[in-house]
């Protein structure tokens, strides 16, 4: 049995030539893969020290108020709001910054002149009702906006400039009750903010920006080649006579997984995606809601995958000869979604229309027919034991599975390349 699987390696044999062109093939296909993986680390290394440096020239920059007089003498103690400000909405990627920065605008105005009407209502009732009137204006805003940060809608891109606006209305209208000059402190510290602001927005996203809608784009785009190259390792280790199993669940079923656990990671991409301006090849109002939709369909593709790995690691598995009789049409059918993977996942990277009507899906429909045929009574007559016949039902059954996902991923990757107007694909 062993020797049905090795390939001697001749000088002119015609059996040989076939299958040492193919892993040939396959090894040239995945180099590109592979070292994009190994560099992707090496990469985000680079832009981390370089974001270390953007915070710490920001930080120099917004300390100056501080060490320089004529700066210290405009905005005196304030000058820690525009230092809190950097420390707290400095992030790695420039819509990141840009969302928590306006966020935090945006919490600090509402609070501020809210409060500022609060407290000016207050010192206008005076004496008993003062602090009656901040209390209650403490508590009906406070509630209100913490309940409005369990709002779904509003917790995705708000929750920070809720918190905010609690954190800014509470020390103003406070402050007042105590100082009378609220308008003052409040356009001291909103003056101190703006500068903090502004100075983290110029060096994020006009000093070597981290663009998380390029990080989103090139995520979703290499899921198609993970998903792909996960697939080909599991029919290579199914059809394997000797299987070692443990080995070969190290390398394309981790990818796997890595696809499958990316759904919060792809999420928040999204959303500081959104907040980014107009730059390179992303315009205005980009359809990052379809990556998402993208993402999770990749993701149902992926979990098919894993169930076709416990189908494989089951200790009821046909022998080895009935693995074998359904290898070729089992092999032609991952060679398809393999390949349709593929061209979608360059089809998203290179931002071209990829023709999935006339080309592809016409492909994955003759798969599944086909797919459908081996799994007629029929076609499965040969194995002795029903144990046996439900293991290869089961593991066909997956594979369908795979082509019927694939087809309403291709039809999703369509409809983003109309929405962002994707080049057309010269075939």
């Amino acid at each position: 049995m062993s020797s049905s699987v090795v390939i001697p390696i001749q000088d002119g044999g015609e059996g040989a030539a076939p299958k040492t062109v193919e892993k040939e093939s396959l090894a040239k296909n995945l180099s590109p893969v592979a070292c994009l993986l190994r560099g992707m680390k090496g990469e985000h290394d680079v832009r981390r020290v370089v974001h270390s440096i953007k915070v710490g020239v920001a930080l120099v920059l917004v300390s100056l108020l501080y060490l320089l007089d004529p700066l210290y003498n405009q905005v005196g103690e304030n000058a820690m709001w525009a230092i809190m400000t950097v420390v707290v909405i400095f992030e790695f990627y420039a819509g990141a910054t840009l969302s928590k920065g306006l966020n935090r605008g945006i919490g600090t105005i509402l609070g501020g002149g809210l409060g500022c009407i609060a407290a000016v209502l207050a010192q206008e009732i005076g004496g008993v009702g003062n602090p009656i009137v901040i209390g209650t204006a403490v508590f009906i805003f406070g509630a209100a906006a913490t309940y409005a940060r369990s709002v779904p809608r509003i917790k995705k891109k708000y929750d920070y400039g809720a918190m905010i606006f609690i954190l800014t209305f509470n020390l103003v209208v406070v402050s007042g009750l105590r100082a009378g000059e609220v308008m003052g402190i409040a356009r001291q510290r909103l003056s101190t903010i703006v500068m903090g602001f502004s100075i983290c927005i110029f060096t994020s996203l006009l000093v070597l920006p981290n663009w998380a809608s390029d990080e989103l784009h090139i995520s979703i785009a290499s899921k198609f080649e993970h998903l792909a190259f996960s697939i080909e390792g599991l029919l290579d280790k199914y059809f394997e006579v000797v299987v070692d199993k443990e080995s070969k669940a190290d390398g394309s079923f981790k990818v796997c997984k890595s696809v499958l656990h990316s759904k919060a990671k792809d999420e928040s991409l999204a959303n500081f995606a959104k907040w980014e301006p107009w730059h390179g090849k992303f315009g205005l109002s980009y359809p990052w809601d379809k990556y998402l939709q993208i993402g999770e369909l990749l993701r149902e593709l992926a979990a098919t995958i894993v169930s076709l790995e416990v189908c494989i690691q089951s200790s009821r598995q046909p022998t080895a000869d009935l693995r074998q009789s359904i290898k070729e049409p089992c092999e032609s059918v991952a060679s398809s979604i393999t390949w349709t993977l593929r061209e979608l996942g360059e089809s998203v990277m290179k931002m071209r229309r990829c023709q999935s009507q006339a080309l592809l899906l016409p492909k994955l429909k003759s798969t599944r027919l086909e797919l459908r045929h081996f799994t007629s009574p029929s076609k499965l007559e040969h194995a002795c034991d029903s144990g046996e016949d439900l293991a290869v039902s089961t593991f066909v059954f997956l594979l369908t599975e795979m082509v019927e996902k694939l087809e309403g991923l291709t039809k999703e990757v369509e409809e983003l390349g109309k929405l962002a107007e994707f080049k057309t694909n010269d075939l």
